[in-house]
C-alpha cells in the first residue's frame, strides 16, 4: 500500500477517535489544516463521503464506518507488530497512551514518568487528560487511571497512589459572608461549586461519610466547570464551596487561604490504580512503567 494511503487511513481513525480535527491533528503531529486536507482528498478520491462535520462535532458516515470496520484492526495490527519489533531493542521503546484525569497527571504520573524518559530516550508519552471512564481498548490506550473503587473486574490494574480523602472548603472571605455550614443539609444554603463528569452526564453528588452513615448529596450553586482544578481556583478566589481532593487543597488549608468545612464528613477512597487491559500482551516499556509507578 502506498504510504499517502497508510497516512490517510491513520488521519481518519484519529478523527473518528477523537471527534475532534484539532485533537486529532495534535496527536498526529500535524496542523488542522493538513489533517482536513488530507481527509478531503481521501472522500475526493474514493468519491464518497467519509465523515459528518458540523460546527461542534464529526462523526463518521456509514461508509467511513465500514471502511474502519475493516481496516481499523488490521492497523492496530501493524501498530502491535511495530511495537513487538522495536522491543527487540537494546532499550525499551515506542509510544505509551494513557488517559487519566489531570489530578492523577499531575501528582502521580508526570512526577515518575519525567525521570523514567530522561533514562530511556526511545520511550514516548502520551498522556489525554479526561474525567471520563474511558474504555482503554476502545480508544487504544495503553494505560488508564480510576480510583480503586471504579475499577472493572475485567482488567488488570496495580496501586499507584496512597488513599484520598476528598475535602470540603471554602475561602474565609466567602464564609465571612456566608457562615459555616454546620450540617450536610445546610450546604443547599450556600454556593456549591459543581464538578460536571462527562460519564455521568451530570453534576458529581458529593460522597459524605460520618462513621457508618453515608450519604450523597446533590448541591446548588452558581458555578460548574469540568475540571478540579478550576473549582479549586473558584473557592480560592471566593465564589463558594468546593469538594476537592484534600492533598490539593493542603498547601492552601496550611497556609491560611482556605478553610476547612464539615470536615467529620470528609470521605476516604481507595487511591489511584493503573489499569491495563488484560487481552493483550504486556511489553517491555510497558513493564517498565509499571514497575516505576508502582506503589511501594
Amino acid at each position: 500500500m502506498p504510504r499517502e494511503r497508510y497516512s490517510e487511513l491513520l488521519a481518519l481513525l484519529a478523527v473518528a477517535r477523537e471527534r475532534n480535527f484539532t485533537r486529532a491533528a495534535a496527536q498526529l503531529g500535524m496542523s488542522q489544516s493538513m489533517l482536513s486536507y488530507t481527509i478531503r482528498e481521501m472522500e475526493k478520491r474514493l468519491d464518497i463521503r467519509l465523515l459528518t462535520r458540523t460546527t461542534r462535532s464529526v462523526s463518521l458516515t456509514e461508509a467511513g464506518e465500514r471502511l474502519l470496520e475493516a481496516v481499523g484492526p488490521r492497523l492496530a495490527s501493524i501498530a502491535e507488530e511495530l511495537r513487538a519489533v522495536s522491543e527487540l531493542g537494546d532499550s525499551p521503546g515506542g509510544v505509551l497512551r494513557f488517559t487519566a484525569s489531570d489530578h492523577a497527571i499531575d501528582s502521580l504520573l508526570w512526577p515518575k514518568l519525567a525521570p523514567l524518559l530522561r533514562r530511556y530516550p526511545r520511550l514516548q508519552v502520551e498522556m489525554h487528560s479526561d474525567y471520563a471512564f474511558t474504555d482503554i481498548v476502545q480508544g487504544r490506550y495503553d494505560f488508564g487511571v480510576r480510583l480503586g473503587d471504579s475499577l472493572a473486574r475485567d482488567i488488570q490494574a496495580v496501586r499507584i497512589g496512597p488513599d484520598i480523602r476528598l475535602a470540603i472548603v471554602a475561602s474565609p472571605h466567602y464564609l465571612a459572608e456566608r457562615g459555616l455550614a454546620l450540617s450536610p443539609d445546610e450546604l443547599m444554603n450556600h454556593d456549591c461549586i459543581n464538578l460536571r463528569l462527562p460519564t455521568l452526564g451530570n453534576l458529581y453528588a458529593w460522597e459524605l461519610k460520618r462513621g457508618e452513615r453515608e450519604m450523597n448529596v446533590r448541591v446548588n450553586g452558581r458555578l460548574v466547570f469540568n475540571g478540579i482544578y478550576q473549582v479549586l481556583s473558584a473557592a480560592l478566589d471566593g465564589h463558594g464551596l468546593a469538594y476537592v481532593p484534600e492533598d490539593m487543597a493542603r498547601p492552601h488549608l496550611d497556609g491560611g487561604r482556605l478553610v476547612p468545612v464539615l470536615q467529620e464528613w470528609w470521605r476516604e477512597f481507595p487511591g489511584f490504580h493503573l489499569y491495563y487491559s488484560n487481552q493483550r500482551e504486556v511489553s517491555r516499556a510497558m513493564h517498565l512503567v509499571i514497575d516505576e509507578l508502582r506503589l511501594d
